[in-house]
This record gives structure tokens, sequence and C-alpha cells, in this order.
């Protein structure tokens, strides 16, 4: 008695659906990827606050101002002295009339520092400057 006997084909990756699934991963990292803006040069630990507006700091790109003590103080990531910030304003401000100006604040820096910043302000004839807070830590 003679038995049919079927040959077995050898395996073989089909390559096809492969690329499809490689297609379909690549698709999703590029998607889920986050996209890093350039780091300011201070490190700036914010203050918290209850009231904090998340979504405000993203609207626009603002001219950032950024105070971490009475030396360390930069306009757009370039170092300013606190006599010159006034006149530093002004001229940033008449670069880019369109972009607005924000403040961030490091928690530890001087009470006197942040004062004499806000007056800078004030003579540069800007007002109502935005400053960035981070949300309280829920306990």
């Amino acid at each position: 008695m003679r038995f049919y006997t079927r040959k077995r084909r050898s395996p073989m990756v089909v390559i096809v659906s492969l690329i499809d699934i490689l297609a379909i991963l690549l698709i999703f990292f590029i998607v889920t990827t986050t996209f890093r803006k350039d780091q300011p040069r201070l490190q700036i630990n914010l203050p918290e606050s209850k009231s904090a507006d998340t979504t405000s700091a993203e609207k626009k790109d603002p001219i950032l101002l950024q105070v971490k003590g009475a030396d360390e103080i930069t306009l757009d990531n370039e170092p300013v002295s606190l006599p010159g910030l006034a006149a530093a304003l002004q001229s940033a401000r008449a670069a880019a009339p369109n972009r607005p100006i924000a403040m961030q604040a490091d928690r530890e820096a001087p009470f006197g520092v942040v004062v004499k910043v806000l007056d800078a302000l004030k003579q540069a004839g800007l007002t109502n400057v935005p400053t960035f807070t981070q949300p309280e830590p829920a306990n």
C-alpha cells in the first residue's frame, strides 16, 4: 500500500507584511515623539501657584526675561545687566513689536532684584507682563 505524502514547502518569510508593520511602527513613533525646544541657559526653579495657567505660555513664542539673581538676568537667552535692562527691553520690543514679553523669576531670586526688574519693565513702558509659575503639587 502506497500512502500519499505531501511535499513540505520550505518555510518562507512574507516580507510584504513585515514592511507594513514596520511602516505602521515608524509612523507611530514619529507622531508620538515630543520635539524639544531650546533649553534656557539659566536653570529656573519656578514658584508654585494655585492659579497657574498651563495653556497661556504656549500661545505665542514670547521674548523671555529670566531672573535668577542680581547678576544672572537674561533677555531672550542673552545676558543683560540690571542697569541696562530697560534699554534692552525697549530695543527688544522695537525689534519684535508683535512678540509679547514674559518673565520667569526663580523662587530663590532676591525680592529686591525682582522689584528692580519690575521697575525696569515700567521704565521701558511695559505693563501687565505675564509671569511663569508651575502648579502646586497635589498632596
